[in-house]
């Protein structure tokens, strides 16, 4: 590849608009940015499936989604760590929807534990939840968009798959994983008509702060709210780029990058 080119280069697939009877599945929409997702679609008009494994919650986003404009929405009550039934989810959506046209990779857990205390269970789960979950899911549904030739994958990464952060190893071995695997899947599918799209959100302002098991979170700063990052996942779609922070950090991890000795003193000291 001639790298000096690159600047010139746009992706060959024209980006889709979220509208009226689109049809996109989110996944982790119980609550905070699936939630809040969810209702933004619905006020596009969009036919909305919202994923989580929390009944009662599910459908009070459900009357939400409703009440904003959409055109439908469907709820499916699964547990995305039970990988047969997070396969089995999307593949009912996507025959219940007569082809989805986004799949919104949101769901996952945190995992505020220190490297010298994580055990081999909760990596594990971290891992199936936040990184496996998904790949299985969009390999599931992979060979349909392919059929069909059209179709967007967006999975919302993390601030924390870009960038280490202090006591939080499995969650940003997740979210890096995460990472790799979309920027490798752009890849592959850049000439099938695919849309692939990665979202990292910034410091958010919800419960996956304060979830049992997790040691507090250093970050004491402010909290964007999650329609933030439900627009810019919106916007995300509709754009001919790649990668989106949300709000816009990418200057931290370009620092990171670019001065990664400096980075890993700075946070290992605070």
């Amino acid at each position: 590849m001639d790298v000096s080119s690159c600047a010139k280069m746009r992706p060959m697939t024209a980006s889709p608009t979220v509208q009226a009877g689109t049809s996109v599945l989110v996944t982790g929409a119980s609550s905070g940015i699936g939630a809040a997702t969810a209702v933004a679609l619905g006020a596009r008009g969009a036919r909305v499936g919202i994923v989580a494994r929390r009944s009662d919650r599910l459908h009070d986003v459900r009357d939400a989604t409703l009440a904003a404009g959409a055109a439908s929405c469907e709820v499916w009550v699964t547990d995305l760590g039970d990988l047969d039934a997070a396969v089995a989810t999307v593949i009912d959506a996507d025959d219940r929807f007569g082809g989805l046209d986004v799949l919104i990779n949101n769901a996952a857990i945190p995992r505020r534990v220190s490297v010298v205390d994580l055990t081999a269970d909760q990596l594990d789960e971290t891992m199936r939840v936040n990184f496996t979950s998904p790949v299985r899911m969009i390999q599931a549904l992979l060979p349909r968009l392919i059929q069909r030739g059209s179709g967007t994958v967006v999975n919302v990464c993390s601030m924390g798959g870009r960038l280490g952060i202090k006591g939080e190893a499995a969650y940003c071995a997740s979210k890096f994983a995460l990472a790799g695997w979309t920027e490798a899947m752009a890849i592959d599918l850049w000439s099938t008509g695919i849309t692939v799209r990665l979202v990292h959100p910034g410091p958010i302002d919800t419960e996956i702060w304060n979830q049992p098991g997790n040691a507090p979170a250093d970050y004491d700063g402010a909290l964007e709210p999650p329609s933030t990052v439900a627009e810019g996942i919106i916007a995300a779609v509709e754009s001919d780029h790649f990668e989106h922070y949300v709000p816009d950090l990418s200057s931290i991890a370009e620092f990171k990058t670019s001065q990664i000795d400096v980075y890993l003193q700075a946070v290992a000291e605070q």
